[in-house]
């Protein structure tokens, strides 16, 4: 029987950018559950590099990561690949405000820490939304 989640989206190509590797595989883990195929990178630089290697569906990173943070990798992947939809995640409230100036090329800001749903429920919804301007 397949859940909710996965009767909304079809199976995305998804890249997780997070330096943190529990979490980066917790949610990987889950997004896999819901039929999509993930690749995971502990930072920005190698996030951008694997996003090369594409084509991605969508861009799952954290704004907070050593060597190139979330919020230049989201305006590198943006620039260079237009119809990427990109979903930021942050623990730091000052990291969502630096975020502002993206709101026009991401989907959205997930705050941490999140529950399970909560991340599969916002991946979801960021795969039916049309693609930011």
């Amino acid at each position: 029987m397949h859940d909710a989640w996965e009767t909304m989206t079809a199976m995305a190509k998804i890249l997780i950018t997070e330096d943190e590797d529990s979490l980066r595989s917790f949610v990987a883990r889950a997004l896999r559950l819901d039929g999509h195929e993930t690749h995971e990178a502990a930072d920005g630089a190698e996030g951008l590099q694997l996003l090369g290697e594409g084509p991605f569906d969508l861009l799952l990173s954290d704004i907070r990561m050593p060597v190139m943070d979330g919020i230049e990798l989201a305006h590198k992947a943006a620039a260079q690949f237009p119809t990427l939809k990109i979903l930021l995640m942050t623990g730091y409230a000052e990291q969502r405000e630096r975020a502002d100036d993206l709101m026009a090329k991401v989907i959205d800001v997930v705050d941490k820490p999140f529950a399970l749903p909560d991340i599969r429920r916002a991946v979801a919804l960021a795969l039916s939304a049309p693609k930011a301007a």
